[in-house]
């Protein structure tokens, strides 16, 4: 993902500030340990920036001892690819979302139920209290830790060239690329859709010539891969949030000592929070932009599209696949709007 040519600015000026004064530092030896973290996003991206802010802040708390190395743009590989580096050591840190991380753990993606969050704090209470620790103990038993504050990566709009989606009525027969994710595909058939699973870097062209009408992401992706030049329509659904799982090899976390562990946590966490603040600003300020770029923007109510998920079945079917433990706790994050 690529940011607005202002944020890009902002944050590259913000990193290099922040990196000038370890650049010339010397420590007495090597560090004790080198880490890797790996991730998709580009090296100006909220991401990149808040976990190199952290990896200095570490070197400095640990006089040298660990330093965490931060490969950004797919450096070290995919998503899929490096989910497997993870899982056997080569990679020690990894940020993934929810929706792709469910293909190892499939309880992962119980927080992209559909319109189960009705703004941020509700994401927050969920994911940092009961259902976050929930899914953190399904992670761990995967061999796999993931830190106490999960990253944020935005809510998801539907974008169209043909009309805009005002209800359900609207999504009927709609051809629409989705996620490669079992729960969006769920989700969009029972709102009537029929889905697609096109990869990200097909997208334009497949929304160009028409293979497919519409898509859904959140708005900084909208307009960094350009997609307001081949779709005219922006329904502000937010119908599912995503985040990222900050994720680490165990056996590598484990060899570390108590108080390193301590340190890399607690800046990792911060650097977590930090970046939530940062893409939820860059999210809520691009409608401006967009719409200047030619983007028309709608805000549906969403209790219609819920009403319809409810009627068709998703979800109880979703609930039956997640079992009884972890809906619950959604639906208490969701003030029982699910069942």
């Amino acid at each position: 993902m690529i940011l607005s040519r202002r944020i890009l600015l902002k944050t590259a000026l913000a990193s290099t500030a922040v990196a000038s004064p370890f650049v010339t530092r010397a420590w007495a030896q090597a560090p004790e340990f080198t880490y890797k973290f790996a991730n998709n996003a580009p090296a100006t991206h909220p991401i990149n920036v808040r976990a190199q802010e952290a990896s200095q802040k570490i070197l400095a708390e640990t006089n040298g001892r660990f330093e965490l190395k931060v490969f950004p743009n797919n450096q070290l590989g995919g998503d899929q690819d490096v989910l497997g580096q993870l899982r056997s050591g080569a990679v020690e840190f990894f940020v993934l979302s929810p929706l792709i991380l469910s293909t190892l753990i499939p309880s992962a993606s119980i927080s992209g139920v559909g319109f189960a969050f009705a703004d941020y704090p509700a994401v927050w209470r969920a994911m940092d209290g009961e259902l976050g620790a929930y899914v953190r103990a399904q992670i761990a038993k995967s061999g796999l830790i993931a830190m106490d504050k999960i990253w944020d990566n935005g809510f998801r709009q539907i974008t169209t060239s043909n009309r805009p989606i005002n209800t359900p009525a609207d999504l009927g027969n709609f051809k629409m690329r989705v996620l490669a994710s079992a729960i969006s595909t769920s989700m969009f058939k029972a709102l009537g859709a029929s889905p697609t699973t096109i990869s990200f870097a097909e997208t334009y062209s497949a929304l160009q010539t028409k293979v497919t009408d519409g898509q859904e992401n959140p708005l900084a992706l909208i307009s960094t891969a350009k997609l307001y030049e081949v779709q005219k329509y922006c329904s502000l659904t937010s119908h599912m949030w995503d985040g990222y799982w900050f994720l680490g090899n165990r056996r590598a976390w484990e060899r570390l000592p108590a108080d390193v562990k301590d340190i890399v946590a607690k800046n990792i966490n911060a650097a977590g929070l930090a970046e939530r603040a940062d893409t939820e600003a860059l999210n809520s300020s691009l409608q401006g932009d967009l719409t200047a770029k030619g983007l028309v923007f709608n805000k549906p109510d969403q209790a219609p599209f819920r009403d319809q998920l409810r009627k068709a079945g998703f979800y109880d079917e979703w609930k039956r696949k997640f079992g009884d433990e972890a809906w619950g706790l959604l639906n208490k994050a969701s003030a029982g709007g699910l069942d």
